[in-house]
């Protein structure tokens, strides 16, 4: 194994813990705040890492099992798991795809995408199987989606968007994730 795949497994270990850990131990001190329609998921700031090392990638999508586990164990189904993780998967692959398209130096459309990808994959899970017992309505798909993309939204102003600027003005992002 190189030291260049090392890196890079390390790196996706470590994202991937701090987000199941921020996120289960945010259910824990406010149940519901991190696992219900209308959340405000604050591990959700982590998906800006996606914009600097593709080890964010694997990361965020483990991590994100892993804190849907316990969604799992306290009563959101076994859909969580897989809806959510793969709306975290989809959104770190475009964001880490788009993290060169900028507006005035600040790369807004990835930002924005794990407010879509949620939106559109968690809208559809609590409204296919928690709303509309096994039927789809596209109503309810918006509403619900809406309500999921705009706490992603809220999580990716008020805390994502500050972390990048922050990375972006202390360059802390050449020194964590060179090599990769």
């Amino acid at each position: 194994m190189t030291k260049k795949s090392t890196l890079y497994i390390v790196q996706g270990a470590i994202i991937a813990a701090l987000y199941a850990v921020l996120t289960i131990g945010q259910n824990l001190l406010l149940p519901g705040s991190a696992s219900m329609a209308v959340q405000f998921r604050v591990a959700e700031v982590l998906t800006i890492l996606a914009l600097y090392s593709p080890a964010a990638i694997p990361g965020l999508t483990i991590g994100c099992v892993i804190a849907n586990i316990s969604s799992v164990m306290s009563g959101l189904g076994f859909y969580d798991m897989i809806f959510g993780s793969l709306a975290s998967l989809i959104a770190a692959l475009l964001m880490y795809a788009l993290r060169d398209v900028r507006l005035k130096d600040i790369p807004i459309l990835a930002i924005f995408m794990p407010a879509l990808a949620n939106g559109l994959f968690v809208g559809f899970e609590i409204d296919y199987f928690f709303i509309g017992s096994m039927s789809f309505n596209f109503v309810d798909f918006l509403i619900q989606g809406s309500f999921v993309a705009l706490g992603e939204v809220a999580v990716l102003v008020v805390l994502g968007i500050p972390l990048f600027m922050v990375i972006e003005k202390t360059g802390i992002n050449k020194k964590l994730f060179k090599g990769i």
